[in-house]
């Protein structure tokens, strides 16, 4: 008896265990939520007067105080996208590398070790690597090439993680039925395994892509001017970007409060351009799936 009421004490105990634990993720949930939809409605109420057709089209002028930010939408568009066709291969291959070929040892850990506090690494750092790098060295200047190399080795650390962790996920039974069938390593690796993964390696491209949308410090050594009164034509040419472009009117406008609102209204289609990237990113990958 005593067994026994021990024991429906033991389970009452636990229920009221998880309930708690359940209303702290609940609230956390709720917290995290109600943070998003507060910055939101901060940036609908105070930027969504500022956006218009003009502001969206036009070139800026009067010290960056009327006008609109036509380069700086096309800059991150083009900082970005181009970010995702240099680093989104190379991160791939290296997960291929590390997951199909490389031996396990201490040398792997080394490696992977290394990814991950590179993964860490403050983006000013990159800024300044990318500036004594490539600005200088290599002499490709402060131009969109050079900014889209230093966010590559940026974002390259979260492309070799979730591409490497696709990889693991892909179940054994693949390989080993595709080899069994006569296919070579490489074949199996090319033609099962890879478009197996695929999905889960775009989840890194989505992560990735909307950091590098968002980056300031790495771009305002590299690639990103003051001002220019002219459209990127090539990729030697300096840009204007979302992100440093709100810096500079936050901080160094000639007049911040005539400023303020494109301020806002900046950081609005910062967010709306990240999002609609990242739709189309998550688009393409439920299209894989629904194709696998």
């Amino acid at each position: 008896m005593n067994q026994t009421a021990l024991t429906h004490a033991g389970l009452a105990r636990r229920h009221r265990t998880q309930k708690i634990m359940w209303g702290v993720f609940g609230a956390s949930s709720l917290i995290n939520m109600a943070a998003l939809v507060l910055i939101c409605g901060f940036l609908l109420v105070k930027g969504l007067p500022a956006i218009s057709w003009s502001f969206l089209t036009e070139m800026p002028r009067d010290s960056m105080t009327a006008g609109g930010i036509l380069p700086c939408i096309l800059g991150t568009i083009y900082l970005s996208l181009g970010t995702m066709c240099v680093a989104f291969p190379l991160g791939v291959a290296s997960a291929v590398y590390l997951n199909e070929y490389a031996r396990p040892g201490r040398t792997l850990r080394l490696i992977r070790l290394g990814i991950n506090n590179l993964a860490g690494v403050p983006s000013v750092v990159f800024g300044l690597f990318g500036l004594a790098f490539f600005v200088t060295f290599f002499g490709l200047g402060v131009s969109l090439l050079s900014g889209i190399l230093t966010l590559s080795i940026l974002v390259l650390p979260v492309i070799i993680g979730t591409a490497e962790e696709a990889l693991k996920s892909v179940p054994q039974t693949y390989r080993e039925a595709s080899l069994g069938l006569g296919a070579t390593k490489w074949q199996t690796i090319r033609l099962v395994v890879l478009p197996a993964a695929m999905p889960g390696m775009l989840t890194g491209a989505i992560l990735g892509l909307s950091r590098v949308a968002g980056e300031t410090a790495a771009i305002m050594f590299t690639a990103s001017v003051f001002f220019t009164p002219y459209l990127p034509t090539n990729i030697t040419d300096s840009v204007m970007a979302l992100p440093y472009h709100i810096y500079v009117l936050a901080t160094a406008g000639t007049d911040i409060d005539k400023t303020r609102p494109l301020q806002y209204g900046t950081a609005l289609v910062l967010i709306v351009l990240v999002l609609g990237m990242n739709l189309g990113a998550i688009l393409y990958r439920a299209k894989l799936q629904k194709k696998r």
